[in-house]
């Protein structure tokens, strides 16, 4: 059963709605807490969860499985593009009562990129079959063995963002100004209107995450090739990635181990894109999301019982 129109207006009400409560919560532009990220991660995950319930009261638990399974791959992959938040944030010297405006407005563009991807993706998908899942299969094992490469490298304390690609194409079409003007993206100087370091910032925020949507968006069509699944899984999982980002950044030398089970889920992931091109066999909704969580346990539990030492940390 397809869904219908009325459902997905039920799903792009529930976003803006929560989308204007959080930048209503956030409009004072003052740094977030650890307590409040937490108050409002949990909130974004209960709000993810009743929308798996709804899905499964509407559709079945099929269908609820295979939401929540897309939900917690996605929101598992996100955690190294929160990484990549923290650097870039660095690289611009972006104090941090500013910093919740720059992920808030980078997850609107994301919610409107994802769509393209996903649009694409599926696409792909009905016109090459098979050809299509094992292409999709081969890219994610090669994004599990990119990861697998990067976390025997060593961790540098910052990168430095500010000569990226994007910001030197931001500074042949737009004039910048030389300082930040508060939490505006545009400001004028001389009577002249120009963009920000912090709308520079927020560039390379959106194409971390288009790169980002290239390893994500194929692992969770091989979980489920409904659209709609697809899409809304997407994008509950990564709304709450700006409250996670500010826990995951007091958290973040903590987890040592959780970049070894995030391999091992697209691992798990590529194999069973690959298993269902060759064999046509359909690994079940609830084993696929019983793997899943059960890896990243793994990883959580092996970061508290095996702590890194002091020295392996720069490893």
């Amino acid at each position: 059963m397809e869904y219908s129109g009325a459902e997905i207006a039920v799903f792009a009400v529930i976003v803006a709605a929560a989308l204007w409560i959080d930048l209503r919560a956030h409009r004072d532009h003052r740094a977030v807490s650890l307590k409040n990220a937490g108050f409002w991660s949990a909130a974004w995950v209960a709000l993810g969860l009743g929308f798996a319930g709804w899905v499964g009261l509407r559709h079945g638990l099929d269908d609820s499985l295979l939401y929540l399974t897309g939900y917690v791959l996605e929101k598992s992959l996100s955690m190294d593009n929160l990484f990549v938040f923290l650097a870039i944030f660095s690289s611009f010297a972006v104090r941090d009562e500013y910093q919740h405006r720059v992920l808030h407005y980078g997850i609107l563009g994301a919610i409107v990129l994802r769509l393209l991807f996903v649009t694409a993706g599926v696409s792909f998908l009905a016109w090459f079959g098979p050809w299509a899942l094992t292409a999709f299969g081969l890219f994610v094992l090669w994004s599990a063995y990119k990861l697998w490469q990067e976390s025997r490298k060593p961790k540098e304390e910052m990168v430095d963002y500010s000569g990226h690609w994007s910001v030197r194409a931001v500074r042949r079409w737009l004039p910048v100004s030389d300082t930040m003007d508060g939490a505006r993206f545009f400001t004028r100087q001389n009577g002249r209107l120009m963009v920000t370091p912090l709308f520079l910032c927020l560039v390379t925020v959106e194409v971390a995450d288009v790169m980002f949507a290239f390893d994500s968006v194929p692992a969770v069509i091989a979980v489920t090739e409904k659209p709609f699944l697809i899409y809304t899984s997407n994008i509950f999982a990564i709304l709450g990635l700006r409250s996670l980002y500010f826990v995951l950044a007091a958290a973040a030398r903590l987890l040592v181990h959780l970049d070894k089970a995030i391999i091992a889920v697209l691992g798990f992931i590529g194999l069973k894109m690959l298993i269902q091109a060759a064999f046509g066999f359909h690994i079940p909704p609830l084993v696929s999301l019983s793997v899943v969580l059960a890896l990243l346990a793994a990883g959580v539990a092996g970061s508290l019982i095996f702590p890194a030492e002091a020295g392996d940390e720069a490893k």
